[in-house]
């Protein structure tokens, strides 16, 4: 075991990214559900704001743990056209699928959200996180989302994952931090003493805390 709990991981993982403490052009980005305790402990160690972006994949028709495209916060879609053309699914098989996941994306929005609203990442300098990455096909497609959003420099943190799958990910992004990278990998979870699956109001909590401290930012910069 590397890690005692997310919260430990979120704390070490911190201590890495102190370059960018006190800074008010940080945001930290969280990946729910289990990123936001990581997370949560990155930004109040910089003194960031909190948001998280949501990412949800769009199953093959019949065969839904397998990705033919994936949808995330803020109106992105990515499609694997290869695998589509080449399963011959039809337009109208995939407007099925990307109408069940965007309403589904849309309710965990407002059930994680409420009446808070996305931050502006244009130009901010942004910090991706989650707690591990294991295949790197949903932080990949975090990413796309957020470049879309133009930030000025973009960072994935996570405090652990496979070695080959850090560097790969680290060629999509100016800067990664893997904070351990053990081999043989497996899984993310075998690297925690408590894994537990966070809840989603845990997810509301730590995000609401995180939004208030990018209010209290705004009305006393450093």
């Amino acid at each position: 075991m590397l890690f005692k709990n997310r919260v430990d991981a979120g704390q070490r993982l911190a201590n890495l990214l102190q370059p960018y403490a006190n800074r008010p052009d940080v945001t930290v980005v969280a990946l729910p559900r289990g990123g936001v305790p990581v997370a949560a402990e990155v930004a109040n160690a910089l003194s960031a704001p909190l948001d998280i972006l949501i990412v949800r994949k769009l199953g093959i028709p019949g065969f839904r743990e397998t990705a033919m495209g994936s949808i995330a916060s803020g109106n992105f879609l990515y499609f694997n056209q290869d695998l589509i053309r080449r399963l011959a699914i039809t337009p109208e098989e995939i407007d099925v699928v990307v109408q069940h996941e965007q309403e589904e994306l849309r309710r965990r929005e407002q059930v994680y959200r409420d009446d808070l609203t996305p931050l502006d990442l244009r130009d901010r300098i942004v910090i991706l996180v989650d707690d591990g990455l294991a295949t790197g096909a949903t932080i990949q497609v975090a990413i796309e989302a957020v470049k879309q959003q133009r930030p000025r420099k973009l960072i994935v943190a996570v405090p652990v994952a496979d070695r080959e799958v850090c560097d790969s990910v680290g060629t999509a992004v100016d800067r990664i931090i893997c904070a351990e990278t053990p081999q043989p990998f497996y899984a993310v979870g075998l690297w925690y003493e408590e894994f537990a699956q966070t809840s989603d109001d845990e997810v509301r909590s730590l995000l609401n805390q995180g939004k208030h401290r990018s209010l209290e930012t705004v009305s006393h910069p450093q």
